[in-house]
């Protein structure tokens, strides 16, 4: 039997740093981060405000690039991407799920989901079942007609999940996913995001300033002046 061809980190940042300005008015956000996140990971990534971890979420999400160093998803450096080629990475391989939900206020909760499907060029029917699907997978199918304004901030924030995972991402990155909700609905938005890396294998990277949400995820990894000051493994909160 030939031996097992070794696996690249999903991602991986290599002596990853960025600089905005130049002079005096010269800002640091990151100082060589090295990092590794294997396919199927759950991992929490915290820090004071300037710390560096939104730009180096940026950075993993392919809306900014390093100024030094490099990132590689599945060992293909990004550097060498064109601009199309990053924008169809985002689009095939990433989902996204921010603080403010950025869904369409008049539009429905399926139509909002099936919208990154359109880019796509899918037929009609199939978005609407893709979307669908997506729905039901955050419980949320019986609403899929209401619109935005008919929907509470928890089922919002629902909706968003099902369209960050309507077109099957490897990756799901999530910037403050509870930051507007209630202990009660985060707790069931983590609960969700915990079944989607448990249940999927969907890898999960996510920014959080709360002690209790970072606590879902199975690695925690800490910022500080634009270095990982500390990177652990945990047991996850919410586990049955």
């Amino acid at each position: 039997m030939a031996p097992a061809v070794p696996r690249n980190p999903l991602i991986e940042f290599r002596a990853v740093s960025k600089v905005y300005g130049s002079g005096e008015a010269e800002v640091r956000a990151l100082a060589g981060v090295n990092l590794a996140v294997e396919h199927g990971e759950f991992v929490a990534i915290m820090g004071p405000s300037g710390s560096g971890k939104s730009t180096a979420m940026n950075i993993l999400g392919c809306l900014d690039v390093p100024s030094s160093g490099e990132y590689l998803f599945e060992g293909v450096p990004t550097s060498g991407l064109s601009r199309d080629e990053r924008t169809i990475l985002r689009r095939h391989m990433l989902g996204f799920v921010f603080q403010g939900f950025n869904l369409l206020a008049r539009t429905t909760a399926i139509e909002n989901v099936a919208l990154p499907l359109i880019y796509r060029g899918m037929p009609e029917d199939e978005r609407q079942r893709r979307a669908m699907r997506a729905l039901d997978q955050v419980g949320l199918a019986d609403r899929a007609h209401h619109t935005s304004a008919e929907l509470s901030g928890g089922q919002q924030q629902r909706v968003a999940i099902a369209r960050a995972i309507v077109t099957d991402p490897v990756v799901l990155l999530a910037d403050e996913p509870t930051g507007n909700l209630d202990t009660r609905i985060s707790r069931e938005i983590m609960a969700i995001i915990g079944g989607l890396n448990r249940d999927r294998g969907l890898t999960v990277i996510m920014v959080t300033h709360e002690d209790d949400i970072a606590a879902y995820a199975r690695r925690l990894i800490r910022f500080v002046d634009g270095k990982i000051a500390s990177d652990s493994q945990q047991e996850p909160a919410g586990v049955l």
